[in-house]
């Protein structure tokens, strides 16, 4: 059974006659005949009484609505792709870690609802693992994240190189390891951590340099919130280690203090992943490009400010959950 044959049976069924049917389906009187022939054959009953008006038999009564119902599914499927390639989604969803969410994104949401103010853009910080995952499974649309290559290896993954930065370690202001400008991976390692909650890249990070250099990592409490990270430290003996952007702040806290470590310095790399099929879309092809021209480029990455993305609901929506 095929589409045009279902479009052929509906033009006779409804006008009521072979000859104008093929006004409607612009093709000629042999070959609306012949795909009415073979439908049947399909079907194994005659869809019309072969007399000078078509009229439909029984079956074809029975089977007119269920044709109906077809073609207009089809329809609607191919309008909604032919939208979906003109930009015309209703909504583009990111998955982001926490300080690319406070720190980078706002400048590339703000241009986004500028530039398609009919997309509603759903935006939820999440680990890295987690991200990847919901990408996968096709709950968003784009993650930034740290790089994982074990979770982004897939030929269907497109990944996008943003930045790279140091990771830094907090303490308190008077911690005993203020006294290193540069402080030797052995002293870190006499100190207990606070480290990030299992999904995240930064856990995974920590884990992997402390083993390089056969050193027992001594985690006592997992967060997730930077506000966290904070506190605990303040209490004085607990240390962090942090990429350098959650840490732009601590110069106006006078409770904290952060030191680089001693080389080679670790750092993370943050990309952004999506899928070569998403990449077909209009917007988001457009937010990745936003991405690489606001977050991609190094000089913008110290300098970034966090303007604030106002829309009308009936215009634009952005929602961060």
């Amino acid at each position: 059974m095929r589409l045009e044959q279902l479009q052929a049976f509906l033009a006779v069924a409804e006008t009521g006659s072979f000859q104008q049917a093929t006004q409607r389906c612009r093709v000629t009187q042999s070959t609306i005949s012949r795909q009415i022939q073979a439908l049947e054959a399909d079907l194994g009953l005659p869809l019309f009484h072969r007399t000078s008006q078509a009229k439909l038999t029984l079956a074809g009564e029975r089977f007119l609505p269920r044709a109906r119902k077809i073609c207009q599914e089809w329809q609607t499927a191919t309008a909604e792709l032919t939208d979906l390639l003109e930009g015309k989604q209703s909504e583009l969803c990111v998955a982001a870690i926490h300080s690319v969410s406070a720190q980078h994104l706002p400048p590339v949401l703000q241009q986004f609802c500028q530039d398609y103010p009919l997309v509603q853009l759903r935006v939820t910080s999440l680990g890295s693992d987690r991200a990847l995952k919901v990408l996968r499974d096709g709950l968003v649309d784009l993650a930034i994240v740290m790089n994982n290559r074990f979770l982004t290896a897939s030929p269907e993954m497109v990944v996008d190189l943003l930045y790279q930065e140091p990771v830094e370690v907090l303490m308190a202001a008077e911690h005993p390891l203020t006294h290193y400008e540069q402080v030797p991976w052995s002293e870190l390692a006499h100190y207990p951590q606070v480290v990030f909650k299992d999904g995240y890249g930064m856990q995974r990070l920590v884990q992997e340099q402390f083993q390089r250099y056969a050193l027992d990592l001594k985690p006592v409490v997992e967060l997730n919130t930077l506000d966290g990270f904070r506190g605990m430290v303040r209490q004085g003996e607990f240390i962090a280690l942090l990429p350098k952007s959650a840490l732009l702040e601590i110069v106006y806290d006078s409770s904290l203090a952060v030191r680089s470590t001693e080389e080679p310095r670790l750092s993370r790399e943050v990309v952004l992943v999506t899928t070569q099929d998403r990449l077909e879309i209009p917007p988001i092809q457009h937010f990745r490009s936003l991405v690489q021209a606001l977050i991609a480029n190094p000089s913008t990455i110290q300098s970034l400010s966090v303007p604030h993305c106002e829309a009308s609901p009936s215009v634009a929506q952005l929602k961060l959950r």
